[in-house]
């Protein structure tokens, strides 16, 4: 969650965006062989070529269904809840589920660098694709020790744009090729009109689900370790941590407003207090007890239970 100048990671997705079932396939076939992405039998049980093997793999970690430790790959415990047996949302059929992948891809800056650079430090609102690299590119040289390639940071942007953006209709394309990534429901990055250009606007983000939102603060809290944070550093890019308020793309006042509903979301856990004239938010419990995932079984829950009736 917190970057790392040492520990990045560019062009793994071997050019290939996240596609609606990769996540789903990806898990269940792991689940039945945790050696699948290395197997031989891996494009044949995969139903896809060796290169999007590869990239199912990548896009699994990038967005923190999979981790890796010591050479063994496991799923983590937001991926066990959402795609493992029984899993909450095995088939994305809950538009919060796209959300938290959003927000554990943007938040994951050792395997998504370029994704986590993007919706925390660049704020440009209407941006060409040049735009986005040179500045990708200033930052990868101020900030970065390992080496790396103008060309590789390019295909990230290639990547990051098309999954975020609704496609364009272009006959020339093959038909899989022009097919969404489910992070483009999200609307935070769109097509200027009648150009090549883009546009991404902070907004309300009203469909943003409490559940996934209390999921992102707990997450913040579980990792810095410390009882309260200035509102200010949760909306905005302060130092190596995470800004909620910047990858999710929402206005000032509509993210404070979220924070004053989460903290009656889930009582007696999230309290905002001001001292000095700053505004913090206050966890109410010991942050080593905090337990993100408390929100999204309710979140889950609750939807099952409203569908159910």
């Amino acid at each position: 969650m917190f970057f790392n100048k040492k520990k990045v990671t560019f062009g793994r997705h071997e050019t290939f965006q996240l596609r609606y079932s990769w996540l789903t396939k990806g898990v269940q076939e792991f689940t039945k062989d945790p050696h699948i992405f290395t197997s031989d039998e891996a494009t044949v049980k995969l139903g896809v070529g060796k290169n999007m093997v590869n990239s199912i793999r990548y896009w699994l970690l990038a967005t923190q269904i999979l981790e890796q430790s010591k050479g063994e790959y496991s799923l983590t415990p937001v991926g066990q809840v959402i795609f493992g047996d029984n899993g909450f949302d095995v088939y994305l059929e809950d538009e919060a589920t796209i959300w938290l992948i959003h927000w554990l891809l943007a938040s994951n800056p050792t395997m998504a660098t370029s994704w986590y650079w993007y919706f925390n430090y660049f704020h440009k609102p209407e941006f060409s694709h040049k735009d986005v690299l040179d500045n990708l590119h200033n930052f990868a040289k101020r900030k970065i020790i390992s080496k790396f390639s103008v060309n590789t940071l390019k295909k990230d942007v290639d990547i990051l744009l098309r999954m975020y953006s609704q496609s364009k209709i272009n006959t020339r394309q093959a038909i899989e090729d022009s097919l969404d990534s489910p992070l483009s429901l999200l609307n935070l990055i769109s097509h200027l009109p009648n150009s090549k250009s883009y546009y991404s606007f902070p907004e309300d983000r009203n469909k943003i689900p409490l559940g996934i939102f209390g999921f992102a603060v707990m997450s913040i809290f579980q990792q810095i370790q410390i009882p309260a944070i200035p509102i200010e550093n949760l909306m905005y890019m302060k130092g190596n941590q995470p800004a909620l308020g910047a990858i999710f793309r929402m206005t000032e006042s509509a993210f404070i407003a979220k924070l004053e509903q989460l903290t009656r979301y889930i009582p007696n856990l999230l309290e905002i207090r001001e001292n000095a004239g700053i505004h913090q938010l206050h966890l109410l419990v010991e942050a080593k007890t905090c337990d993100p995932m408390e929100y999204l079984q309710k979140h889950y829950t609750n939807t099952q239970q409203r569908v159910a009736a």
